[in-house]
């Protein structure tokens, strides 16, 4: 187990950033497109914090929903301009995964694709350790301020792939419920999900084992019980407090255990549609896909525990474990997402499956029963709307 992030969690630790170690005196504050974290003052409050600790800040402001390689490149040479010596991610997860990438360019030679494995991806090992990370989460979703991953999109290429290392691990994460308040009720479900997911499929997986079930089902219970009361009250900080738990536990499943072929799936689906967020993505696979799973009866037992912990306490099939699932999805709103609404269409999903499989294969060696390319159509074809 090596997860070396140093956490700060709970409500109003972002005002405890400035009598952190810094890593630096020179920070870049990556920030997404949107407007969000100006117009709810983070920026500002985040900016102050960091004077009081002395370090000088520069804010880069470019990243999108799904981040570009092409995106990461700017940043580097951003901060390469600027000679900053750590970066500061101040947002979600696209927010956090564009950082590590930006963190890794600016101090190693060539592009961003040449270190990536997978797809059209290079292999090169980094010669030089990334800038050292802080993340500041104004969501609860992907989990990535405690784990090495960057996912970033060949926007050319149409490959979505994840890229780790241990030295791109965050060295301090802030993780703050009273930011996420601000989050409208469909990005807090579609972020709130994909903690969920992450958990779902870390317990599921091939890599479970006793360190990552005793997180996994953890998170699951304090995500599945308490998602829905966020959505339908941003404001309250136990539900957001009990979501953020889950979420930064999903990021140490990630660590310990393994996610499965399920975020290969989507991947390819948001690296043809770029403004398909994630977390929707995963909601509309998530049915066809575990049902898919369950048909096989791959870890039966398991299933039917993730239906207890979230609220089922008389759950005694597996099939109990997506009634559950479809019943969140409905509380939360969001059981009628359609890929048709991003521009998906039918022909698309052999394409779809194939680039999975080409990009981020690896994840597919962690299911329990092997998903032949037949049978990722056919779950995408189930899921259609």
């Amino acid at each position: 187990m090596y997860v070396p992030t140093r956490t700060l969690f709970g409500a109003g630790q972002l005002n405890n950033l400035h009598i952190q170690k810094m890593p630096g005196k020179k920070a870049m504050i990556v920030v997404s497109k949107g407007k969000s974290v100006r117009s709810n003052g983070y920026l500002a409050r985040t900016e102050e914090q960091l004077k009081l600790a002395g370090v000088e800040t520069v804010v880069f402001d470019k990243v999108e929903a799904n981040p570009l390689r092409s995106t990461v490149m700017a940043g580097s040479a951003f901060a390469k301009e600027n000679s900053c010596d750590f970066i500061v991610d101040l947002g979600g997860g696209s927010c956090i995964d564009a950082a590590k990438a930006i963190a890794v360019m600016a101090t190693n030679d060539g592009d961003y694709w040449d270190y990536v494995f997978g797809g059209t991806g290079k292999w090169k090992a980094m010669e030089h350790k990334p800038l050292p990370v802080i993340t500041i989460t104004t969501t609860a979703g992907t989990g990535s301020e405690t784990d090495p991953w960057a996912v970033v999109t060949h926007e050319k290429n149409h490959e979505k792939i994840g890229l780790d290392n241990d030295n791109m691990f965050p060295v301090l994460a802030v993780v703050d419920p009273k930011l996420m308040t601000s989050v409208p009720p469909k990005y807090t479900a579609y972020q709130g999900f994909d903690a969920l997911f992450h958990n779902v499929e870390g317990y599921v997986s091939n890599g479970a084992n006793l360190m990552s079930d005793m997180y996994a089902i953890t998170a699951v219970k304090n995500v599945g019980c308490n998602l829905a009361k966020a959505v339908k009250n941003g404001n309250d900080l136990n539900a957001r407090e009990k979501v953020a738990f889950g979420s930064t536990l999903s990021g140490v499943v990630e660590c310990v255990g393994r996610c499965t072929s399920r975020h290969s799936l989507e991947h390819a689906m948001s690296a043809y549609h770029q403004e398909l967020p994630h977390g929707a993505g995963l909601i509309m696979i998530s049915k066809a896909y575990f049902t898919h799973l369950i048909d096989r009866h791959v870890c039966d037992d398991r299933f039917v525990k993730m239906a207890k912990a979230m609220g089922m306490e008389d759950a005694k099939e597996p099939m109990d474990f997506i009634t559950m699932l479809v019943k969140l999805q409905e509380e939360c709103g969001v059981s009628d997402l359609k890929m048709s609404d991003y521009g998906t269409k039918p022909e698309e999903f052999e394409t779809m499956a194939k680039n999975a499989k080409n990009t981020m294969g690896g994840l597919f060696l962690c299911d329990r029963t092997e998903l032949s390319i037949d049978d990722c159509v056919a779950i995408y074809r189930a899921s259609y709307k």
